[in-house]
């Protein structure tokens, strides 16, 4: 079956049908709109049939509507991870005052971290007719959502993925972040003034967050210059509640790292819990740091050593640059603030086993 074709193309096919859909995924029409439209239950193995097939054939529900509009719906379309994470919360609530403030209104969906929940949410804004897009994505440089996005000339804004050069176009994202490769060096260079060597990284699962893998390599990038051996990263899912198998079996190793490293604010709090369940101290038996600068681990006891993002900043500059590409501006490259690094209780100068500090190294 043939492509639609492009609308410089003097010959145009026959757009495809929700019944063309249908027949070559080999599922009644009803399971096809229930996976467009994200309703009621479908296997995941058939709801990325149908949308394999939707990509095939370039079905696209109001398509024509949604290209040609002449008028704005002034509704924005946001797409992030979870609002259970306060770093997405805070983003949020940046979001909804700047476009508030440009007379707009936004619409929400979430995606799990799941990466195959992208494309659908994504969509279902779309359907919805909004005028352009606010998304974090699970991995922006190899990304379906963004490249249809790319393909339709749908305006958006990526907020906390930082985007390199596109492989395809050579072209940038738009983006809005902080420079996670640097950061995750800063704070790891903290850690090895205080005289760490030994420092390990728990970080949530790079292939749900390019963010993380980011923050791996500034981990990575000040270990090697140090001259110390740097130690593969442990990946959590982002909805770990409980670390205390996987901290038991770092510590029970021959040389235990005397420093750790979190992704994340989230994961560096729970897994000073579990440490303290563990019968462990932080930072009196371990160090601990972690990303994002979240506020309540400033009301923890130690308070939390943390690389700060302006997260509200960031949904507010987010929603600025959106309004800029919606009116036709030119697109002039990413969008990089500002981070702090938050010196808390929970890092300290390395001690030995006897509690006295070395002179060179512990």
């Amino acid at each position: 079956m043939s492509r639609i074709q492009s609308p410089d193309q003097t010959t145009a096919t026959k757009a495809p049908t929700i019944r063309e859909v249908a027949l070559v995924a080999g599922v009644s029409v009803a399971t096809v709109s229930r996976v467009l439209n994200a309703s009621g239950r479908v296997s995941s193995k058939t709801s990325e049939a149908v949308l394999a097939v939707t990509r095939q054939l370039g079905f696209r529900p109001n398509l024509l509507g949604r290209n040609l509009r002449a008028t704005r719906t002034r509704t924005i379309g946001v797409v992030l991870p979870s609002l259970n994470h306060p770093v997405f919360a805070e983003c949020l609530q940046g979001i909804e005052a700047a476009a508030q403030a440009s007379n707009h209104v936004i619409a929400i969906s979430t995606t799990g971290y799941q990466v195959e929940s992208e494309e659908r949410v994504s969509e279902r804004l779309l359907q919805q007719r909004v005028d352009g897009l606010i998304l974090t994505v699970a991995d922006a440089a190899r990304s379906p959502v963004l490249d249809k996005l790319d393909a339709e000339g749908i305006p958006y804004v990526l907020v906390f993925n930082q985007t390199g050069q596109r492989h395809a176009s050579q072209s940038l994202r738009p983006s809005v972040s902080v420079d996670n490769f640097s950061a995750g060096r800063q704070v790891v260079e903290h850690l090895l003034a205080l005289g760490h060597q030994r420092v390990h990284m728990l970080a949530g699962q790079f292939q749900q967050s390019d963010r993380s893998h980011q923050r791996f390599l500034g981990y990575q990038a000040a270990m090697r210059a140090a001259g110390l051996p740097w130690s593969t990263p442990l990946e959590l899912p982002f909805n770990t509640s409980d670390t205390r198998a996987e901290l038991q079996d770092l510590l029970n190793r021959r040389q235990p790292p005397t420093a750790l490293f979190c992704s994340n604010d989230q994961l560096a709090m729970t897994v000073m819990r579990d440490m303290r369940g563990l019968g462990l101290r932080v930072p009196e038996d371990i160090s601990l740091a972690g990303f994002d600068g979240v506020r309540v681990g400033e009301w923890m006891t130690p308070v939390l050593t943390t690389v700060v993002q302006p997260t509200a900043e960031i949904g507010r500059t987010a929603v600025e640059l959106l309004l800029q590409l919606m009116a036709g501006e030119r697109y002039l490259g990413p969008a990089l603030l500002h981070h702090t690094l938050r010196l808390g209780g929970t890092s300290a100068r390395c001690k030995t086993a006897d509690g006295t500090f070395p002179s060179n190294e512990c």
